[in-house]
């Protein structure tokens, strides 16, 4: 139902926001966008390190497969941080390719995220190796597939430029001054 303007109008005209407009949408703004994926890189990064600290340091669980077992080999620390920062610039350029040529980009890219997420979070638990190292890998390459796929979600609105604004429809007699008709 149309909204009713409530001063200066005669009840029961409705303004012409009776069909819902979509937001005026631009195109990418590479600056804006990739100074926010050098960011969700960042916090990646330290997501990457906090959580192995805590997995290592105060839980006493072995983040990484040991030397020479599957998919992330002899893998250190600051291997494993780089990775997640790796991770957040190639999903930022995802991002990026979507936001220019497809449209309802970020639900594309919430799918595709959550799918690359559930791979991230699936290989460890096909290692052979203890169930504990492969709960905690898997638990952490969760959480940093979230914090990357939320932060650029969150930035790809404001990361677009403005689109030209589109002028409202009024009535010519919008413009004249109130009579007393109008102000009973």
């Amino acid at each position: 139902m149309a909204r009713m303007r409530t001063y200066g109008q005669p009840a029961g005209r409705p303004t012409m926001d009776y069909y819902p407009q979509e937001p005026p949408r631009g195109r990418p703004d590479p600056g804006r966008l990739w100074a926010g994926g050098v960011a969700t890189a960042v916090v990646a990064a330290l997501v990457a390190l906090v959580g192995i600290l805590i997995a290592r340091g105060l839980v006493h669980v072995a983040i990484l497969a040991p030397k020479g077992e599957g998919a992330w080999g002899d893998a250190s620390t600051a291997t494993y941080a780089a990775g997640a920062a790796i991770c957040a610039l190639l999903a930022t350029a995802l991002l990026h390719f979507l936001m220019a040529t497809t449209p309802r980009a970020t639900s594309f890219f919430g799918w595709i995220m959550v799918l690359i997420t559930i791979v991230a979070v699936v290989v460890p638990l096909s290692l052979a190796i203890d169930w504990s190292t492969k709960i905690a890998t898997g638990l952490l390459n969760l959480i940093i597939g979230l914090v990357i796929a939320g932060l650029l979600t969150n930035i790809s609105p404001m990361a677009r430029t403005r689109g030209p604004q589109q002028q409202a429809h009024r009535y010519p007699e919008d413009d004249l001054p109130p009579t007393r008709q109008w102000d009973r």
